[in-house]
């Protein structure tokens, strides 16, 4: 199935000269959004995934029902003061200011192998991050994946030495 013709692409948004990549028409279409979750699903099995991370929301959107799938656990990821009980945090900065994500202490028991997914991967620091808080708890980050990979951005860059599967590409713009 070519995703690609499911994806929206909505013009100067959120800011001019943006070509925003919208997956809520592929989660609307449920042949789609299976065949997205199966494909994910695949990647995962192969790499004998213990449990799955994503950070918020859309992370969530593709790892629940991969997890779900699975018959394992999802963790969420989540930015500071979401979370209720004792977690580990994680600063980043960003193109204007800094941005901290944190996960629950007990989230991930050493060892786990881990599947991080996400919508999509731009310049990759969210995703930089996760792993980060994954490998802080003692996890082994297995795998990551995405349903696009905007290529232009070099998100890739952050993520060498890691398994990663996206599922559509853009090269430009």
């Amino acid at each position: 199935m070519d995703l690609k013709q499911y994806i929206s692409e909505v013009k100067d948004w959120p800011k001019a000269g943006v070509s925003f990549k919208d997956i809520t028409t592929i989660m609307d279409n449920g042949e789609a959004y299976k065949y997205a979750t199966d494909q994910i699903v695949r990647f995962a099995q192969e790499k004998h995934i213990d449990i799955v991370v994503g950070p918020e929301a859309r992370g969530f959107i593709i790892g629940c029902p991969v997890s779900y799938a699975l018959g394992i656990g999802f963790a969420p990821v989540r930015k500071e003061g979401k979370l209720p009980r004792e977690v580990v945090r994680f600063e980043y900065d960003l193109e204007y200011g800094s941005n901290v994500l944190t996960m629950h202490k007990d989230a991930i028991k050493q060892g786990q192998r881990v599947l991080i997914t996400d919508d999509l991967l731009a310049t990759g620091g969210t995703i930089e991050a996760t792993v980060k808080l994954v490998e802080q708890l003692g996890g082994i980050v297995a795998g990551i994946a995405f349903i696009i990979d905007l290529k232009y951005l070099n998100g890739m860059e952050k993520l060498e030495g890691y398994e990663v599967l996206s599922l559509v590409s853009y090269d430009e713009e």
